[in-house]
């Protein structure tokens, strides 16, 4: 349990949040699937991406830790039957690309996720791996599933949905595949696996919202350097944007425009952002983002293409959209529904608990902003994203706000309080 006393003083002074979390699962497992030595700088030491870990050294991947380096031996492509079920944790990202991969291995094996993860869907990837050639146990869309890899052919798959680990999914099965994988998606989602695939060596075109991959390349490792976590930096930067006087540098995050929806929101509504020291790292861009509070925000609509660059901020956003002047209406965000919680009811019923003035709507929800919060016993419903927000929201409500079983922070942002701790003005 975490526990938060408004009113907080200005938030102020600069620091480095932990690495991307998608960037992590993605250098790690594409350094498992190229040939050579992967080194990864500045990873995520968390709970989801140590499931990635745990997961590839049981499929026989040599994973060492150096100090604050992840080497990655990679086995070009050729796994090892695990001696039992791979246990995907908590995270989504480890199941679904993981499927991707095992999707052109020679053996079966069950993959299998804590009760969490077992109600989140995963028929979106079955689907598009069986049409290239995998083979799945039962008729179960969730958590275990057995599936049985071997040899692949490409296809051109039309994705009903914008979503980076479907994507991913099935490009790290199309790496595997005889032919040609195309994928098209109805919006541009994240493009992290994209980036991270060219920079490896693999033959690959990006056109709009159309990726074509070829089979049969071989990957490279290389040096990978993780930029910041923008999904993490996201709070922080909520928290600054809502307090008056607060002057706040985060160091070093991943702007990538596919990922930067929350920063161009929240300058939509008024808060005053600006990026520094702006740079190159591999193909990710990365800055400085300096945060200055005391600026009225405005509600805003939040919709359409802009959903895919910012549906992990929105439970931050929500907390901006609660304080800030006039309405704003959520929609086209029914993927919050299948996340660690269900995010639209969770995140409504724990402000409202607070008394902000939220309506639920079947694809997001309504935000009457500007009411006087006032501190309340609030649960993380098991979500990590959804502690992290309601701690921030605990900072202009009026008394004492506890938050239980936020110790699920772990999985995406360990050391969240102390970092929003060192930035009260003393």
């Amino acid at each position: 349990m975490i526990i938060i006393t408004s009113p907080q003083e200005k938030l102020a002074g600069e620091l480095t949040i932990p690495g991307d979390k998608s960037i992590t699962h993605r250098a790690i497992m594409l350094g498992a699937l190229a040939r050579g030595i992967t080194e990864i700088r500045g990873y995520l030491d968390a709970a989801d991406c140590w499931s990635t870990v745990e997961c590839l050294r049981a499929l026989g991947v040599r994973i060492t830790l150096k100090g604050r380096r992840l080497f990655i031996e990679g086995r070009n492509k050729k796994f090892m039957k695990p001696p039992g079920e791979l246990d995907a944790g908590n995270s989504g990202t480890t199941a679904r690309m993981l499927l991707g991969i095992l999707a052109g291995q020679d053996f079966q094996v069950t993959l299998s996720g804590d009760l969490s993860l077992q109600k989140r869907p995963m028929d979106r990837v079955i689907e598009p791996l069986q049409l290239m050639g995998a083979h799945f146990e039962g008729e179960s869309d969730t958590l275990p599933v057995t599936i049985r890899g071997g040899l692949l052919k490409g296809v051109t798959y039309e994705c009903p949905l914008a979503s980076a680990q479907v994507k991913s999914a099935v490009l790290l099965a199309g790496l595997q595949a005889d032919g040609t994988t195309v994928f098209e998606e109805p919006e541009r989602s994240r493009n992290h696996t994209e980036l991270m695939l060219s920079r490896f060596g693999a033959r690959i075109e990006v056109e709009g919202n159309r990726i074509t991959l070829q089979g049969g390349n071989t990957l490279r490792g290389g040096q990978v350097w993780v930029p910041g976590d923008i999904s993490a930096a996201a709070f922080l930067m909520v928290a600054a944007a809502i307090i008056p006087g607060s002057e706040v540098l985060i160091k070093n995050v991943g702007v990538n425009p596919t990922r930067s929806g929350a920063i161009d929101l929240l300058t939509k509504m008024g808060a005053t952002i600006e990026l520094r020291e702006e740079k190159m790292w591999g193909k990710e861009p990365v800055a400085d983002v300096m945060i200055n509070g005391g600026s009225g925000l405005k509600g805003v609509n939040i919709g359409g293409e802009m959903i895919p660059r910012l549906i992990d901020e929105i439970p931050a956003l929500a907390v901006a959209a609660a304080v800030a002047e006039g309405e704003t209406v959520i929609s086209d965000a029914s993927e919050l529904k299948v996340k660690e919680s269900d995010r639209i009811a969770a995140l409504a019923g724990q402000l409202r608990k607070l008394g902000a003035q939220i309506e639920e709507t079947e694809e997001g929800m309504i935000i009457q902003g500007g009411a006087d919060l006032k501190g309340a016993a609030l649960d993380s419903c098991g979500d990590h994203r959804l502690a992290m927000a309601l701690a921030v929201a605990g900072l202009v409500a009026e008394g004492e706000t506890s938050v239980s079983g936020a110790e699920v922070i772990n999985i995406s942002f360990p050391g969240f309080m102390q970092s929003l701790r060192s930035l009260l003005d003393k």
